[in-house]
């Protein structure tokens, strides 16, 4: 049986998130090689890098939404919903790498996408913390820049071979609730 290929727009795409991630100064013929296409067809889609990027970028946003959505529906808490957050962001830390890399300022419609998804993670870090989860005295920024830092982290862990994504995600909600003490070692105990 034939494998079904993509619609060459999200081929493009797909070898767009996968080239930039692997070498963030790559060309378009390097994304249309990936891709399967020529540079004319790249073309066709996206009229210039700028293009490219804008449209990567909103996939991203789109992509990552729409599973930490489905991820959160059944959330008790704040606290869950992140945790559960983060299990879903980790196998597309690709995406959510883009973002961080990328300036999305330059389009307007992505750049205030990107600020209402900002402020939705400071909210639920906010409403966490109301629930006990993080401590009073650490500021929202460090925890959401912390949160941003460990996806990527256990994004690069699998995609190194190093974790699972399930391995990869439960260190870095451990890392980001409990720090990197064991359990039976206390903060000043030398090792």
């Amino acid at each position: 049986m034939d494998k079904i290929r993509p619609d060459t727009r999200s081929a493009i795409l797909e070898a767009g998130f996968v080239t930039f991630s692997e070498n963030p100064s790559a060309s378009l013929a390097d994304i249309a090689s990936r891709a399967g296409v020529g540079r004319a067809t790249l073309h066709r889609h996206f009229s210039s890098r700028e293009d490219l990027m804008s449209a990567l970028a909103l996939q991203a946003m789109i992509e990552l939404n729409e599973v930490v959505d489905a991820a959160t529906a059944g959330a008790q808490s704040y606290s869950e919903a992140l945790k559960l957050s983060l299990n879903a962001i980790i196998p597309l830390g690709d995406r959510q790498l883009f973002l961080a890399s990328e300036p999305v300022e330059n389009d307007p419609a992505i750049a205030a996408a990107h600020r209402r998804d900002m402020d939705e993670l400071r909210h639920a870090i906010e409403a966490a913390r109301g629930e006990g989860l993080f401590a009073p005295d650490v500021p929202t920024g460090w925890i959401a820049q912390a949160y941003e830092a460990l996806i990527y982290a256990a994004w690069t862990m699998v995609r190194d071979g190093d974790a699972t994504p399930r391995q990869a995600a439960d260190f870095a909600w451990r890392t980001l609730t409990s720090g990197l003490t064991g359990p039976t070692r206390s903060a000043g105990t030398k090792g």
